[in-house]
């Protein structure tokens, strides 16, 4: 049975950049600009306060897990933001290798997390990442936090075959953050799609089936649902229109089959639903901003 999820993870090719353990002590805040690339975070013990992209902080505490797949600005305080005990910016301080301490210098450790980034090496990233939650928040879940442990363990080592490794970890815990999420209540994304019984079915035959001519009332069959009550739950949970969705996913097959396989663009068009290699290349155009033959050509140019 095809696995949407592992699809898409599979395809993002995640690499670890790196891993790290905090400390924070006493009254913190800390603000960090990113470049939208993954951030994670399991907190070993303690509790904080963490907004990630302008969003409504999330209270953290031992045991929970949080994943950003394209994290852009974030903020971390030691209590409520804008509480009474809010405090200034505080400037992290490089302890030793892998691990940082925030907080009043000499003040007991009070809290302790192990946070990481990683990228994703696909050239669809932008494409699969909008397939996903904005954030992903589990709780007390001992086998993301064993998971993380290794992650760190393997970036610091030096041992044969780390990166391979460290790919698999990071596909295996991207695939268990995503699968996690319990509450019905979070952002859309697929792996909320995935958790809903009726669009699962939709979405795992339009992932064993991409080249098929789906329609939404075909679609909508495979959910056991009219076809505007599937088309209203699926834009709902999924956070796209079904449509958008295949399409989504038909270029971000397309981009990979473009990059890694030789094959004529008459063959891309027919693996990914396309009837002509002329339809196929107006709609990639229009989406990706590029024509096919020059994505496919620039991909070969020297650095």
């Amino acid at each position: 049975m095809v696995d949407p999820l592992s699809e898409v993870v599979g395809l993002l090719q995640p690499a670890a950049r790196f891993s790290k353990l905090l400390e924070g002590a006493g009254a913190w805040r800390i603000h960090r600009d990113g470049t939208g690339e993954p951030f994670y975070a399991a907190v070993l013990e303690g509790t904080c306060w963490l907004s990630v992209d302008d969003g409504p902080p999330i209270a953290l505490q031992a045991g929970d897990f949080l994943l950003a797949p394209a994290m852009h600005a974030l903020i971390a305080t030691s209590a409520v933001p804008g509480g009474a005990d809010d405090v200034t910016a505080t400037v992290p301080v490089q302890v030793r290798d892998g691990l940082v301490r925030i907080g009043p210098v000499g003040a007991p450790v009070d809290l302790r997390v192990q946070i990481g980034y990683c990228q994703f090496a696909a050239p669809d990233a932008g494409l699969l990442v909008s397939l996903l939650p904005g954030v992903v928040h589990v709780r007390d879940d001992p086998r993301l936090t064993a998971l993380v442990h290794l992650v760190g363990e393997e970036a610091r080592a030096h041992r044969p075959a780390r990166e391979v490794v460290l790919e698999r970890l990071l596909e295996v815990l991207l695939i268990e953050a995503l699968r996690g999420r319990g509450d019905a209540a979070e952002a859309s994304g697929l792996a909320r799609g995935l958790a809903d019984e009726r669009l699962a079915a939709a979405l795992r035959a339009l992932h064993a089936r991409p080249r098929h001519p789906w329609t939404v009332a075909e679609l909508a069959n495979e959910a056991a649902l009219s076809r505007s009550a599937f088309f209203a739950r699926f834009t709902r949970v999924v956070g796209m229109a079904p449509m958008a969705y295949l399409l989504t996913w038909r270029m971000a097959l397309a981009k990979r089959l473009l990059r890694g396989a030789d094959l004529g663009l008459d063959q891309v068009a027919e693996r990914v639903g396309y009837a002509t290699a002329n339809t196929f290349g107006t709609a990639f155009t229009r989406h990706v901003g590029v024509s096919p033959a020059r994505y496919a050509r620039d991909d070969l140019a020297p650095a």
